[in-house]
C-alpha cells in the first residue's frame, strides 16, 4: 500500500484544514485509516483512525469535536477536516493503513501543518 498525504499548510488559529491522504496499491488488504502527528519534542500522537470497510471512527481527546475523519472508498480517500485549530495542532500530520490484526505498517510521507496565533 502506498499513501500519499496533502493538505498540510500555515492556519491562522480558530482556522480550518483538510488534509487528504490518497492510497494506492493493495488497498483491499486495508482494515483501518488512521491520522497521527509528530511535533517538535514530543512523541508521535494519535489523532484519529476509520474503518475501512466499517464505519467505525475514534479519536483523540484533544481533537474530539474538532476534527472529523471521513473516506471514500471508492476514492481509496481518507480525509481529516480540521477545525478551530490552535496553535498546538502545529505537527507534521501523518496518514497510515493497518491491516486486520495488525499495526499500522504503511505510512505516508506527511504533510506540515502550521497554525499562528
Amino acid at each position: 500500500v502506498q499513501l500519499q498525504a496533502s493538505g498540510g499548510g500555515l492556519v491562522q488559529a480558530g482556522g480550518s484544514l483538510r488534509l487528504s491522504c490518497a492510497a494506492s496499491g493493495r488497498t483491499s488488504s486495508m482494515y483501518r485509516m488512521g491520522w497521527f502527528r509528530l511535533s517538535p519534542g514530543k512523541e508521535r500522537e494519535f489523532v484519529a483512525y476509520i474503518g475501512w470497510k466499517t464505519p467505525i471512527t475514534s479519536y483523540a481527546d484533544s481533537v474530539r469535536g474538532r476534527f472529523t475523519i471521513s473516506r471514500d472508498n471508492a476514492e481509496n480517500t481518507v480525509w481529516l477536516q480540521m477545525n478551530s485549530l490552535t496553535p498546538e495542532d502545529t505537527a507534521v500530520y501523518y496518514c497510515a493503513s493497518a491491516a486486520a490484526g495488525r499495526d499500522y505498517d504503511y505510512w505516508g510521507q506527511g504533510t506540515l501543518v502550521t497554525v499562528s496565533s
